[in-house]
């Protein structure tokens, strides 16, 4: 590969347009005047941003009375009496669950503040979402329902208990039907509790369903193998990958998991053994896992099918009835070569689809038992619990109550008012039930509409468990006395169901006394205590059976053509595609800001949903990114902005579910997107994510909060690949003299670091740019959340940013004359390197000689440091720094009387860390190595009189990362993890070139691409 291909954040870069030259010969976004701020344009507009968190809800007076009591407690503790376990200014670490990752739980002072990856976690360990690191913050929500409703009338719990009690037992004498329905549950405990609520009221039903349905999948194992499971798939054992729009390293069932697995194969220690996964992706919209793949073919949805059904006809030599070719070449090629690999690793290869469809799921079945991948990559006996809803039952569900069937639901963490596909058919259902309950802790577009609204704990308040793959049970447990007046689900259905067990904590106690405990030889107080600090019990995993695949492909095949045509665009129609936003995911974190001021791994946008389409149909239809169109499907139209996506198919639409919503908190009220759930239909039994829409034009224009081309490199060489034949032949292709600083000669002397030199490597070939340390970084150094017109102005105050660059593809160089748009041939051919990019921390930091009042100052353990009481913000070591990673803080909203009217609450300091100083007005702030973690490991060995061990200090960044992709450490130590990285063949250091020696390092990105591209 060429090390001087041309990288590109966006076309405006590509094309060095003069907006983009024009935005980029200013340093800094432009300021705006004081009293436009004070004029509140709007929650997302130019309310002050350091008071941003306020204005939105996230400031909680209530929990100061929870946090000062001993946690988990079952008795308040009056805090003169200081609790035993709690000493002011030391954290304490409680073992919990979230969506069945282990976790570890960092609270001060009684108060959660930050939530960790347990390092022995089966799924990630250690490693933890986006969504994960920001769970914190809803716990200060005060949108949270406070109290139980009754006609949308606070109540006392007694008078709930009584109500709901009077109507059950009248239901229950009627003869007439319950249904709870929840999405997936995967606790064992809660669905003990559930079927003794059925036990008691027989004419109950439970009924799972997912917003982002799997039951394709699901029914699709059934009808192939009998077994109605969701597999646990092993990408780890997987030499060979082929996913047909699959995002298993993002949104598709366990992308934390999967991340892991997949890395192993292509990270330093696989790469040194010569040994690297193959990956090869087809899909519509390019998706995080597609940004990664060491070939991405772009494909429409109505060719998905027929796709997967000509790879099955070359793995196995035979011809389906109504098997054809596509209409591109290059695709048909691709899926023989594909063919021959997959072949080829017979026994390590996997291949996976996204699709809802069942027939479409039996083919892939068909092909991975062709290919001998059950019981090996794929594990049908120690199978996934995480999705387990069934479209058909909530489909019968609607239609039993239209009937009048159903007179009572109970809604568990479930929101099909907003997420199901056909919202009047099940409103105009939901009016004909009498008895309408609601357990969610928002008063969402569901709990809107319900008689009685119940609200939840936050999973940081509550006893619990999860089962999320079999054989792996994780607990759950309390880490601060409820803020508001909420109360378990389970503790609500065993008041309502006359449960002997009074409360839910005995109730998971005895279930793990019976049932769990003695899968790990425990037992007794003992046991309970043990399970309490480590978080998790693994038991003997069952022992793979045989599975022989039986169905006739023949009407499987003829029903995947069949929905494949339905998909087919006419004249001025496009094929759409919905799919979950990396951040939002299926909608149930939209009032969170920190995932909504995550930029979109692809794209680089906030706080918005959009229209993702090709450049040649922008250019067609004469529109221009940020143009507003009205896209009409499913007899549903909404309004969105679009956005010229490279490596998206002529022809189709890619667009975002999880936005749109309209209740739930002060961020989904203000406004943000809109919903494209109508747009799913009901087809082959289960909810699919592909439809035709029409597109009009309306004339009216926005701007995106759009992150990717706020800084600008100048074309330097900042990004270095290689291909793995050429990484074979020579380790160092692409990484520079040996990955070795450079001897450059240099006006200023070297520090002296004689104890601690830190500094850190990342892996590109690992980093996933899933943006999961983004939001840890949030979490730990009280970044602040900045809204969309701030982030529209360039001042988003990310301390680490992941930058997303294209690059085309050998056989798609694109450009036929330089910075002319209109001469690109295509731009559906690209490939995409993700690189995170903060401080560098060098040795020679350009930042430090401009200062004049030495704001910036280097340490003797080779950090670059902020004395924020220094700076007057002349903003000259921001201009300064090659790597743009400072951030000017353009206003301080703590204590400037102008800014009263925002100061709703005066507890938004509880979700901060105490640890890290909050800068104000006028200064710079950039990453500090987590400085405040160093300080406290130093700390930490120095009370234990011994050095500090390699390891035990981790940065936020590092320390989520499922991939492990960031390595930081003690470069002094020769045998440290950062040292083995940093001697990597493949290191290279980002403009090098310029002496400024950063104490960052990154290794060169690695893709298996030859023998597909040959």
């Amino acid at each position: 590969m060429d090390s001087n291909k041309k990288y590109w954040k966006g076309l405006e870069e590509l094309n060095n347009t003069p907006e983009f030259v024009g935005k980029n010969k200013h340093e800094f976004a432009e300021p705006i005047p004081i009293e436009d701020v004070l004029s509140g344009d709007g929650l997302l507009g130019k309310t002050p941003r350091r008071d941003f968190l306020k204005a939105v809800g996230f400031g909680v007076g209530a929990v100061t009375l929870a946090a000062c009591q001993k946690v988990p407690v079952h008795k308040s503790i009056p805090y003169l009496i200081k609790p035993e376990e709690v000493t002011p200014g030391v954290a304490n670490y409680y073992s919990s669950t979230y969506e069945g990752h282990a976790i570890l739980v960092k609270t001060r002072e009684g108060r959660p503040i930050k939530v960790e990856g347990n390092p022995n976690d089966l799924l990630a360990k250690g490693g933890l979402s986006a969504q994960a690191q920001a769970s914190v913050l809803d716990l200060y929500d005060v949108s949270r329902v406070q109290s139980p409703l009754v006609n949308g009338e606070s109540k006392a719990w007694s008078e709930v208990d009584d109500y709901v009690k009077l109507e059950l037992a009248k239901i229950k004498d009627s003869g007439k039907n319950i249904t709870i329905v929840s999405s997936s549950i995967s606790s064992p405990s809660t669905l003990a509790v559930i079927a003794d609520f059925i036990t008691e009221y027989p004419t109950a039903k439970h009924v799972m369903y997912d917003a982002v349905s799997y039951t394709g999948i699901i029914q699709a194992n059934q009808n192939s193998f009998g077994k109605a499971v969701l597999p646990h798939y092993n990408f780890d054992k997987a030499d060979v990958i082929v996913s047909f729009a699959a995002d298993f390293l993002g949104t598709w069932i366990s992308g934390e998991e999967f991340t892991r697995q997949y890395v192993s194969n292509r990270n330093n220690k696989s790469l040194q053994s010569k040994k690297m996964s193959r990956h090869i992706q087809f899909e519509t919209g390019m998706s995080l896992t597609g940004t990664n793949a060491d070939v991405r073919i772009p494909l429409k949805p109505s060719e998905e099918g027929v796709a997967l059904i000509n790879l099955y006809n070359a793995i196995t030599g035979t011809t389906l009835p109504g098997s054809k070719k596509l209409a591109n070449n290059a695709t048909n090629n691709a899926i023989i070569i594909a063919a021959k690999e997959l072949v080829a690793a017979k026994g390590k290869a996997l291949v996976v689809a996204g699709s809802n469809d069942v027939a479409t799921q039996v083919l892939v079945n068909a092909i991975n038992a062709a290919l001998g991948s059950y019981g090996t990559t794929i594990d049908l006996d120690n199978h996934s619990n995480q999705y387990k809803g069934n479209d058909a039952d909530l489909v019968e569900f609607i239609n039993q109550a239209k009937q009048g069937q159903v007179a009572a639901v109970l809604f568990l963490d479930a929101n099909p008012v907003y997420d199901y596909y056909n919202t009047k058919d099940l409103t105009d259902a939901l009016a004909k039930v009498p008895l309408k309950i609601s357990f969610n802790a928002s008063l969402d577009e569901t709990a809107a509409v319900c008689t009685v609204v119940a609200p939840r704990h936050h999973y940081l308040e509550s006893w619990g468990d999860d089962n999320a793959i079999a054989g792996y049970y994780t607990i759950m447990q309390p880490t601060i006395n409820p803020v508001y007046n909420t109360r378990q689900v389970e503790d609500s259905l065993m008041m309502w169901s006359n449960s002997a067990t009074k409360n839910y904590y005995d109730y998971v106690r005895a279930n793990w006394d019976k049932n769990i405990l003695p899968l790990a030889g425990l037992s007794g107080q003992k046991g309970w205590e043990s399970i309490l600090q480590t978080g998790f019990i693994q038991a003997a995993p069952a022992p793979a059976a045989a599975y022989t695949f039986s169905r006739d492909l023949n009407a499987v095949a003829q029903t995947i053509l069949s929905q494949s045509a339905k998909l087919v665009a006419g004249d001025k129609e496009y094929e759409l595609h919905l799919y979950q936003s990396a951040a939002l995911r299926d909608g149930r974190h939209a009032n969170n800001p920190w995932l909504q001021e995550l930029p979109d791994p692809v794209s680089k946008v906030t706080w918005d949903n959009f229209a993702a389409m090709a450049l040649k149909d922008l250019k067609a239809l004469d529109l221009q990114e940020g143009d507003i169109i009205t896209i009409d499907s499913n007899g549903i139209t909404i309004a969105l902005p679009v956005l010229l996506q490279p490596g998206q198919p002529e022809g189709t639409i890619s667009v975002a579910v999880g936005y749109g919503r309209t209740k739930g908190g002060k961020v989904i009220e203000s406004g943000i997107g809109k919903n494209a759930y109508p747009m799913h239909s009901f087809r082959n039994g289960t909810v699919q994510t592909t439809a035709v829409a029409k597109i009009s034009p309306t004339g009216d224009q926005i701007i995106l909060a759009q992150t990717q081309t706020h800084h600008s490199y100048e074309g330097r060489n900042i990004i270095r690949e290689a291909s793995f034949t050429e990484y074979k032949k020579n380790p160092y292709v692409n990484s520079g003299k040996d990955g070795e600083h450079k001897d450059y000669k240099s006006l200023w002397e070297n520090y002296d670091k004689p104890t601690f030199n830190w500094v850190m490597a990342i892996d590109l070939n690992a980093c996933t740019g899933c943006g999961a340390c983004v939001v840890a970084c949030n979490a730990e150094n009280n970044i602040p959340v900045v809204g969309r017109d701030e982030v529209r102005r360039r001042r988003e105050m990310h301390w680490i940013r992941i930058d997303r660059y294209y690059t085309f593809n050998e056989d798609g160089k694109g450009v036929t004359e330089e910075h002319e748009i209109d001469k690109l041939k295509d731009i559906s051919n690209v490939s995409v390197v993700h690189q995170p990019m903060l401080c560098q921390h060098c040795d020679h930091a350009p930042c430090e000689t401009v200062c004049p009042v030495l704001a910036t100052v280097h340490s003797s353990e080779g950090l670059n440091h902020m004395a924020y009481n220094r700076c007057v913000g002349t903003r000259y070591c921001a201009n300064n720094c090659p790597y743009k990673v400072r951030r000017f803080n353009w206003f301080n909203y703590w204590n400037d009387s102008r800014f009263e009217n925002y100061l709703q609450e005066q507890h938004t300091q509880l979700v901060l860390n105490p640890d890290v100083t909050t800068r104000f007005r006028g200064v710079m702030e950039k990453c500090t190595m987590c400085i405040q973690r160093i300080q406290a490991g130093k700390l930490q060995a120095k009370m234990e009189k011994r050095s500090v061990k390699d390891g035990e200090i981790q940065v936020a960044c590092a320390q989520t990362c499922s991939a492990k992709a960031i390595v930081f450490g003690n470069a002094n130590d020769p045998n440290s993890e950062v040292s083995k990285a940093l001697r990597s063949e493949r290191t290279y250091y980002v403009l090098e070139e310029l002496n400024t020696q950063p104490g960052i390092g990154y290794q060169v990105k690695v893709r298996n691409t030859t023998e597909l591209e040959a």
